[in-house]
C-alpha cells in the first residue's frame, strides 16, 4: 500500500510539472526556406527595439516576432533586404539597425572613439613635454647639496650593510 501511494504522488508530481518541460511555442516560419534564410539573414542586422541589446532573430519578445512576421510578409510581397530595412528605418528609425549608416548624424558615433584616442594621445604628449621642460629647468644642486645627498646615501648604505651584516 505504502508503495502504490509513494507511485501515485510521484507520478502526480511529474504530471503536474509535465507542461514546465514542454518547449515554447515554435515561430512561425515562411513555407519557403530560402525566404526563412533571408529573413533570419536581416534578423541578424538588426536590432530589437524592446530588448535594445539583442537582435531580432535573438530576441524573446513578443514585439520582436511581430517584427519577424513583418519583414516575412513584406519579403513574401516581393519587396527586397534593401527596402525592408527602408522601410523598418523610416518607421521606427535609425536605431533598429545595429550597424547603423554612415551620414551627418551619425558621424560621431563611427568616429567619436577614434577622436577620443588621438585627443587622448595628444594630451598625454603635452603632458610629458611640459613635465620634461620643468625638470630640465630646474636648478642644478649646489655642491653642498650635493656632498649632502652623498653623505646621506652613503649613510644608509653603510646602516644598510650593518644591519644585514649583524
Amino acid at each position: 500500500m505504502k508503495q502504490l501511494l509513494v507511485t501515485l504522488f510521484l507520478g502526480t508530481l511529474l504530471w503536474a510539472n509535465t507542461p514546465l518541460a514542454v518547449a515554447g511555442e515554435a515561430q512561425l516560419v515562411a513555407e519557403d526556406p530560402v525566404l526563412e534564410k533571408r529573413v533570419m539573414a536581416l534578423a541578424e542586422e538588426l536590432r530589437c527595439l524592446k530588448c535594445q541589446n539583442n537582435t531580432l532573430a535573438d530576441s524573446p519578445s513578443e514585439l520582436a516576432h511581430d517584427l519577424l512576421r513583418e519583414i516575412r510578409t513584406l519579403m513574401q510581397s516581393g519587396k527586397t533586404d534593401a527596402e525592408v530595412v527602408a522601410y523598418l528605418v523610416e518607421r521606427y528609425g535609425e536605431y533598429v539597425r545595429f550597424r547603423p549608416s554612415m551620414n551627418q548624424t551619425t558621424a560621431l558615433l563611427w568616429f567619436g572613439p577614434l577622436i577620443l584616442l588621438v585627443g587622448g594621445a595628444i594630451v598625454l604628449l603635452i603632458v610629458m613635454v611640459r613635465r620634461r621642460k620643468r625638470i630640465a629647468a630646474s636648478t642644478p644642486l649646489s655642491d653642498a647639496e650635493r656632498t649632502r645627498v652623498a653623505m646621506l646615501l652613503n649613510n644608509r648604505t653603510n646602516n644598510g650593510e650593518r644591519e644585514t651584516g649583524a
